[in-house]
């Protein structure tokens, strides 16, 4: 590794560091609007969203609406044990198992 790749690794260290520990020490004392606070609620669900959602319907780079896509057959059924089970776990094991079954059969 050369002496100006150092130096810019260490330079972007420094600055996630601070940006980050920035927001975390002033965390406490920042009020936002009540408004602000719902409309955050939403975010983990849109980034889960928008990196599944690729994954399952362009699997190989290219749409795939077909009974034969294992991505999307298996997103169905973990969205239903999702809803039927309200278990965290068990949606994951129901979603992992009906993939690798479904590759098996298919």
């Amino acid at each position: 590794m050369t002496h100006s790749e150092l130096i810019m690794i260490a330079g972007m260290v420094a600055v996630t560091f601070s940006v980050r520990y920035f927001l975390f020490a002033l965390a406490d004392r920042i009020k936002m609007a009540p408004w602000i606070e719902t409309s955050l609620q939403f975010i983990p669900p849109a980034v889960l969203i928008a990196i599944t959602v690729p994954a399952v319907l362009l699997p190989k780079g290219q749409w795939e609406l077909s009974v034969s896509n294992p991505y999307l057959i298996s997103a169905v059924v973990t969205t239903a044990a999702g809803i039927l089970t309200k278990n965290l776990l068990a949606t994951i094991a129901i979603g992992l198992t009906a993939f690798f079954v479904y590759r098996l059969i298919v």
